[in-house]
């Protein structure tokens, strides 16, 4: 039994700043009072106590070739199967993968992460290469595979489907590049075959204006509005909506997350975060490419609220940034009647039988089972000094490793020198 005592806080879902104490025992919240003061005693006075970080969209694979393809085109670098990381990950060892998957986990852990959401290479061997690279470190990886056959120009659909069912077999779900090297029959058959298995479908849409329009004067329709046809759970980055995608992402609750940093350094543009809020939309945030991003949470909080605030010239909130790598996984839920009955006619756009219980996508918090600090919750949580009286920009805009000093994970209590 531990208490945590005299610290600030993050509470509930929205984060709320407390001065309580907080009681755990075999690694759950069993009471929150200012009173409670059993066990061992960890004193938390000058310290923030936040729930541990969602990384909710990572290649933790290209961990290996860091800082590779500077100043090359985002399809030289990324675009599958010939892309330098591709090609780079083909002629590394497995033992340099492991060992590079390791370091960028214990990394992430040593920054207030327990869990992030792969993009998993190299069909099964690749799943096998994580597991056995995540498993003395106490984090929580969750796994989406994909395999080679994916994305062939004309690929036998029975032949496909075989590789999706064993991956799932192994693995949290699947996750292609994106409809650029994927047709819409594979595409479909993917979430299909997810949904069925009770499997998350991830896949990259809109991540810029040309694969937008590519795909409108291709099918007469966005990426993410085929994203949302075929009954993909999560659409990644987003960057450059058309027409009614940020509607039709709130009113059919996909899980949307944003990569700002990798954005940048692809040149891509902005993700348009100001007009999600407004939608009250629940956006993740990642740190995508670990070959030119770290995976701290810190580095791509802090540069999404400086970065908004220049680009849209208008207040974002340091809370709203927080929640997104935190308790917006527990809290994607809108209220929209989702009929056609607009002025836009949204329902036009999809091919999708309205029917809330078919299409609503899995519960994506269910399979990460990622808490909020309250009771009867796991305790995943970690203290960092509090180092200005706003205990939200004091963690985006101040906190490095060396004011972590110890984290929590279930079960697992580390401390930090």
């Amino acid at each position: 039994m531990i208490t945590i005592a005299n610290g600030t806080v993050l509470c509930g879902v929205d984060l709320v700043a407390k001065n309580v104490n907080l009681l755990i025992d075999d690694g759950k919240i069993i009471e929150i009072s200012k009173e409670v003061l059993e066990g061992k005693i960890i004193d938390a006075t000058n310290y923030i106590v936040c729930p541990t970080f969602l990384n909710a969209h990572v290649h933790i694979g290209d961990s290996v070739v860091k800082d590779m393809g500077d100043g090359k085109t985002i399809e030289e670098i990324v675009k599958p199967p010939n892309g330098l990381k591709h090609l780079a990950l083909k002629n590394a060892s497995d033992e340099d993968i492991i060992n590079s998957m390791k370091t960028s986990m214990k990394e992430m852990l040593r920054t207030g992460t327990t869990h992030f959401i792969d993009y998993r290479e190299g069909g099964i061997k690749g799943i096998k290469l994580l597991k056995k690279a995540a498993k003395d470190i106490p984090i929580n990886p969750i796994i989406l595979g994909r395999d080679d056959i994916f994305h062939e120009e004309d690929p036998d659909l029975s032949k496909v489907k075989i590789a999706i069912r064993k991956l799932l077999k192994i693995c949290d779900g699947i996750a292609p590049s994106g409809f650029g090297e994927l047709n819409d029959e594979v595409a479909s058959l993917i979430a299909f075959e997810c949904k069925k298995m009770n499997k998350i479908s991830s896949i990259h849409t809109g991540e810029y204006e040309n694969l937008q329009n590519d795909s409108l004067k291709k099918t007469g329709k966005t990426e993410v509005q085929r994203a949302i046809n075929f009954g993909f759970d999560q659409l990644i980055h987003v960057t450059a909506p058309l027409n009614n995608d940020l509607d039709l992402i709130k009113c059919f609750e996909k899980n949307i997350v944003l990569c700002p940093r990798s954005n940048g350094a692809f040149s891509v543009g902005i993700p348009p975060l100001l007009d999600i809020i407004k939608r009250k939309i629940k956006p993740l945030i990642g740190t995508d490419n670990i070959m030119i991003n770290s995976p701290n949470i810190f580095r791509e909080m802090e540069f999404t609220l400086k970065m908004m605030r220049g680009f849209y010239k208008e207040y974002v909130s340091p809370l709203e940034i927080l929640k997104m790598s935190t308790t917006n996984i527990s809290s994607s839920v809108y209220n929209c009647d989702y009929m056609g009955n607009n002025e836009n006619n949204d329902k036009e756009y999809l091919d999708v039988n309205i029917d809330k219980k078919n299409i609503f996508p899995t519960n994506i918090s269910e399979k990460i089972n990622k808490s909020i600090i309250q009771e009867e919750n796991n305790a995943e949580l970690f203290l960092s000094r509090k180092l200005s009286e706003n205990p939200y920009l004091s963690l985006i805009n101040r906190t490095e490793i060396k004011d972590i000093i110890c984290l929590l994970n279930k079960d697992k209590l580390i401390y930090y020198d």
